[in-house]
């Protein structure tokens, strides 16, 4: 964090030719209140010393006994190996030291005061993967943020359980709108409800993802980081990131639902089912987490919400496609999760939905990613930190990462090809475990499906459209599918279900017209 936010100071005063007082003052104005804490090391900055010298020197960033001097700049140019670092520190060091001792007591960003709040509710929300903003405790909010909407259907009345996205209707939602669809009330023509005359046997089902980061649609704007594109728009978004753990559920590929606004654009599986069957309005879930591995078996407890005799089926999307190979660990491979263990999280996972799912609903296991693509397409390309003065490439940033022993993925974000491919062998066997789940297990509210990752489908459909494969993944991170992936392997899942499980998609409502005709005379109810 320190040679992040260090760099971007550095290279603002570079391009506005200005001091570091200067650049730091306009960052101050561009970055929302309370986050402008996160800035005060810059009183210590030089621009002689890189972001590297300046975070050790201010013992922000640290070496432990025997482990390698970590940095993402290459040593300072009196010597081009590691003792030119030492020799800057040596230098910079008492200079630091009052300032670093200041900083001491701040060893996570939750240390700070002004921040303390915010973390506190962040701690909260992951560890239920609840909203944090439920006043009636259904699971479902009013509030975006904080688990709230952008992640589950927007609750309509927060103030009563028994209302929520994705319940079967009461009496037909004659008098008040119980699931949250926008369709209540009867008709003054006949006497039916509208609920009845729309919705009735027209197969409705809502969708739920169980994933990890890449589902959750994790995205660090670059914007955050190119000094010659910031501006104080550059940072509007930045509570509202913070407050969703970087993550963009509402633009993402299963669940997302409104018009993205981090490049690309959206198109989700519950998008595509809405417009399939506008009764299933509002009906979805994202239960994934930043890191999560194939032990999903607490996290769905926690935050599935879905009553077995009240609600709707459902289509769950189960989704770990990376965690499970990757880890930051020195010894990766050792710490990757074996077929075995795969196969029991899984299966006892599946158990659980068993006994919870409404009867006719539908599971779709989707395999584990080949990640070798991601070195093949960036490795030498570079890093949006790197893009001012050329001088941080994507392998440089793994290396950095890797050394930090904070990598998303030691066993592919290396030059080592051996390692790689191990890497993409494992992914390989828990996939086909995967598939064999699929192929083999029977379970009484829902039938199970299996498909492949469609990473080589996206980018050719991609380069159809001109791109370029680097484009598919997310620029500051490095790793994870960029929302044009996100897009795209919407479309690519859609065609697949609907040629070999039609049933999953459930029919198209011939009434889709009428509700919205209906919908928009009402004025949006």
């Amino acid at each position: 964090g320190c040679v992040l936010v260090v760099s971007v100071i550095e290279q603002l005063a570079q391009w506005h030719n200005s001091t570091v007082k200067a650049a730091m003052e306009k960052l101050c104005d561009y970055i929302p209140g309370k986050y402008q804490i996160m800035l005060h090391m810059s009183c210590c900055i030089d621009r002689e010393m890189n972001a590297d010298v300046v975070c050790h020197s201010l013992r922000l960033c640290k070496q432990d006994p025997g482990q390698p001097l970590c940095h993402l700049y290459s040593p300072p140019k009196r010597e081009k190996h590691s003792s030119g670092l030492f020799h800057a520190l040596a230098h910079a060091r008492p200079k630091h030291q009052i300032i670093s001792k200041s900083f001491m007591g701040f060893s996570s960003v939750c240390a700070f005061p002004l921040l303390a709040n915010l973390c506190e509710k962040m701690k909260y929300v992951l560890r239920n993967k609840l909203p944090f903003e439920d006043f009636d405790g259904d699971k479902f909010s009013t509030f975006p943020t904080l688990r709230g909407y952008h992640w589950r259907g927007r609750d309509c009345d927060d103030k009563n359980t028994t209302v929520y996205p994705g319940r079967r209707p009461d009496n037909w939602d004659a008098k008040s709108d119980s699931n949250c669809n926008g369709i209540w009330g009867v008709d003054p023509k006949d006497g039916i409800p509208y609920e009845e005359k729309f919705c009735k046997g027209a197969d409705s089902k809502g969708v739920v993802l169980l994933g990890d980061s890449a589902g959750a649609h994790f995205h660090i704007p670059p914007e955050w980081m190119t000094v010659t594109q910031m501006s104080a728009k550059s940072f509007a978004n930045l509570p509202m990131a913070f407050s969703d753990e970087l993550d963009w559920p509402q633009f993402s590929e299963i669940t997302g639902f409104l018009n993205s606004t981090i490049g690309g654009w959206t198109d989700s599986l519950y998008l595509r089912l809405r417009k399939r069957n506008r009764c299933n309005h509002r009906d979805l879930q994202n239960i994934s987490q930043n890191g999560i591995r194939g032990r999903l078996l607490q996290e769905i407890r926690s935050g599935l919400a879905r009553n077995q005799l009240l609600d709707n089926p459902a289509i769950v999307i189960y989704a770990t496609i990376g965690n499970d190979v990757c880890n930051g660990e020195r010894d990766t491979l050792a710490h990757m999760t074996t077929p075995k263990e795969m196969l029991s999280n899984v299966v006892q996972a599946l158990r659980y939905l068993d006994s919870h799912l409404p009867n006719g609903s539908h599971v779709i296991l989707t395999g584990l990613v080949d990640g070798r693509f991601l070195w093949d397409n960036l490795h030498d390309r570079y890093h949006p930190l790197g893009q001012l003065n050329k001088d941080v490439t994507y392998s440089q940033l793994y290396s950095f990462l890797d050394c930090l022993q904070v990598s998303p993925c030691s066993g592919w974000l290396t030059p080592n090809e051996t390692l790689r491919n191990l890497t993409s062998e494992r992914a390989l066997q828990l996939s086909n475990v995967l598939k064999e789940i699929a192929r083999s297990e029977k379970f009484v509210n829902f039938d199970i499906f299996y498909m492949d990752f469609p990473l080589r489908q996206t980018a050719e459909e991609w380069r159809k459209m001109g791109g370029e494969p680097w484009q598919l993944i997310e620029p500051v991170d490095g790793f994870h599918p960029s929302q044009i992936a996100a897009a795209l392997g919407t479309g690519i899942t859609w065609q697949k279900a609907l040629h070999e499980w039609p049933q999953v998609l459930g029919k198209e409502n011939p009434f889709n017209d009428q509700i919205e005709a209906i919908f928009k005379d009402q004025g949006g109810h």
